[in-house]
């Protein structure tokens, strides 16, 4: 791991404190395969300077141009977002973001739903249990590996009951595809990913798209990196990995935790466990997880 004022193609992880602009200036054009980013969403949270929505789009289109240019023919773009509320009023900013993307080029391939179970309470509409990430393509040739990220078959013994399969399995024995609704739990007060930063998604939630959107050994590049989820997620499965931050709270965050996932230390929470697990009260440990190192 390496904190730089500029890329480094040698490393296998480069975390840039400072805004995401500056990185782009030393990032080489084409040279990334995957962008995994949720940005703020312009609700005044801690560390966030509210803007107008005309100026947070502008500046969601200009990072969104960056990121286009870093990536390769057939490289994705995720762009998780929520919504936003202005006196009331909400404001989906995947609505927003839509068109952005489409003006640099950018192809979507899926509007995936985050659905999780906690969050606020509200009392005068009801209360917000859903995010979304907006996956997009550089062009057509993307990868898209299936196998990785299949769910368990909702009945794995099924069987053709006619025709010339007839007695065959009539699902794919290594489980279905996990559609475009994820139910993911989100990063609450007693996650054991917790940390200070006060937006943290989940490690579960970006290591499927990096599982299906990226191969080994390729660069994975966050713009906001935050508490560093989508930096530990591509070492965990042998890509490497770039993320932008301003807050140096947040860069520390991110740093310390990486080096706990390279000594075996992190904690996550199982991708694939169930939201729900029979026997609830008995405790089910979280794993822990090690960054393979490069061989020398």
């Amino acid at each position: 791991m390496n904190i730089a004022r500029e890329f480094s193609p040698s490393e296998r992880c480069v975390l840039f404190p400072g805004p995401c602009m500056g990185l782009f200036a030393s990032l080489p054009v084409s040279s990334v395969r995957l962008v995994v980013t949720s940005p703020f969403y312009n609700m005044g949270k801690k560390h966030e300077q509210t803007m107008t929505m005309e100026h947070w789009a502008a500046e969601q289109l200009a990072v969104i141009q960056e990121c286009a240019l870093a990536l390769v023919p057939g490289g994705s773009l995720c762009w998780q977002v929520g919504n936003a509320v202005r006196k009331g009023e909400v404001i989906p900013l995947d609505v927003i973001v839509y068109p952005l993307a489409k003006k640099v080029g950018l192809v979507l391939r899926n509007r995936i739903v985050w659905h999780f179970g906690h969050g606020l309470h509200c009392s005068k509409r009801f209360s917000g249990r859903y995010e979304t990430i907006l996956w997009f393509t550089k062009g057509d040739g993307y990868v898209f590996n299936l196998d990785p990220v299949r769910v368990p078959q909702k009945y794995p013994g099924k069987k053709h009951f006619k025709g010339a399969k007839i007695g065959q399995l009539s699902c794919n024995p290594l489980g279905k595809n996990p559609g475009d609704t994820w139910l993911i739990p989100n990063v609450k007060s007693n996650h054991v990913e917790k940390t200070a930063h006060p937006c943290q998604f989940p490690v579960e939630l970006v290591e499927r798209l990096v599982l299906a959107l990226s191969n080994p050994d390729e660069w994975v590049l966050d713009p906001f990196l935050g508490s560093g989820t989508t930096a530990i997620a591509a070492l965990m499965h042998g890509r490497r990995a770039v993320g932008a931050e301003t807050v140096p709270e947040y860069v520390e965050i991110a740093r310390s935790r990486i080096a706990d996932a390279e000594r075996g230390t992190l904690r996550v929470r199982p991708m694939g466990r169930p939201v729900f697990e029979p026997g609830a009260g008995v405790s089910v440990p979280p794993r822990t997880v090690r960054i393979a190192q490069e061989e020398t």
